[in-house]
């Protein structure tokens, strides 16, 4: 037989070689990092309920993630996460869309004011934007807006801290408050709220609004930072939707959505060198795996296949072992598996 274009691939540009016969805990080759993240890098992370995992992981490993709204020193550690705190790089709870973080930055900047996010329930008042940080919720409205206040100016000293931004897109759908455009990261009248059809839409990004609101994200960013540059990895979170609105089934509302995020992901990582794209949606996924990758209601991501999928991280960017950031790890408190919090989970408490 001729040589052809495919003669001297390697393995591992080969379904039966890379995928059917390779071993699904340790695939050669499926990620090579684009640059490095320097030991004292200060790392911001957000995004769906999987990238808490990935924060959780990089500070086991002695990576330097802020936290720039720490939890308060009386708050025992059990109770971090029901409070928002210890998630993310900020107090900001799950950002599911790119349309939320972009609107996010916005409010950092000053160019937008969210509009209709002080929810009511049991005359208790809530932040829609991130409505799970105070499970009691505020008094009034007016300490609603303090807080946020507050919190705007912590988010604020973030992006203009951080060296590398990680982000785990997570969904498509959202919804909508139809007169000024601002988005929620849940549907009004599931965890708080009255839904109300004549005041909120859905909505269901695609392609090109995803594409190009990313990367008004980062000009707004830049702006922010007064032009100093970043770094930025993209994953795709692999845990499938809960529940749809589109009117499709959820399986192929799933695939749409994370199909979407991930072309999003390839795109930007592809044309833009400060971007790379970490693989964490293809390698729980694979069929390899056969479904292993999952719990029993097929959503939740095994604690086992978080590790694994660390691994492959890891391997391209080793664990920090500078006994400055040594000691930093010993003291450092992590949460465990069970504290994952996913507020979009808790639709399925409202299926009849």
């Amino acid at each position: 037989m001729g040589k052809n274009p495919y003669s001297d691939l390697p393995k591992n540009a080969f379904w039966k070689t890379g995928v059917a016969q390779e071993n699904p805990y340790s695939i050669q080759g499926i990620y090579k990092k684009k640059f490095q993240i320097p030991p004292k890098a200060e790392i911001a992370t957000a995004g769906s309920c999987f990238a808490q995992h990935i924060a959780r992981h990089l500070k086991k490993n002695g990576y330097n993630v802020l936290d720039v709204e720490p939890s308060p020193p009386g708050l025992p550690e059990n109770l971090h996460q029901k409070f928002g705190f210890s998630m993310y790089s900020a107090r900001y709870g799950n950002i599911y869309t790119v349309r939320q973080l972009l609107q996010l930055a916005q409010e950092v900047a000053g160019d937008f004011k969210p509009q209709n996010f002080i929810w009511k329930k049991n005359e208790r008042f809530f932040d829609a934007l991130r409505p799970a940080v105070e499970p009691s919720g505020h008094s009034s409205p007016e300490e609603v807006i303090e807080h946020r206040q507050y919190h705007i100016s912590r988010v604020k000293e973030l992006f203009e801290r951080l060296d590398v931004f990680i982000f785990t897109l997570g969904l498509t759908e959202m919804w909508v408050h139809k007169e000024s455009g601002t988005v929620y990261p849940t549907a009004p009248g599931t965890l708080v709220g009255e839904f109300d059809e004549t005041l909120y839409e859905f909505k269901n990004a695609q392609y090109l609004s995803i594409l190009k609101e990313f990367n008004m994200f980062q000009a707004v960013l830049k702006r922010i930072r007064g032009g100093k540059p970043f770094k930025c990895l993209l994953t795709v979170s692999p845990v499938p939707l809960t529940a749809t609105a589109s009117g499709n089934h959820i399986l192929t509302s799933t695939i749409y959505s994370k199909s979407t995020l991930r072309s999003v992901a390839g795109q930007l990582s592809s044309m833009q060198k400060h971007i790379d794209y970490f693989p964490s949606y293809e390698i729980v996924t694979n069929p390899r795996m056969h479904s292993i990758a999952f719990s029993d209601n097929l959503r939740s991501i095994r604690e086992e296949t978080v590790e694994i999928v660390m691994r492959h991280f890891f391997a391209e960017h080793p664990a920090i072992r500078d006994s400055e950031l040594e000691s930093a790890l010993a003291i450092q408190k992590q949460k465990t598996f069970e504290e994952i919090q996913c507020e979009e989970a808790l639709v399925e408490a409202f299926q009849k």
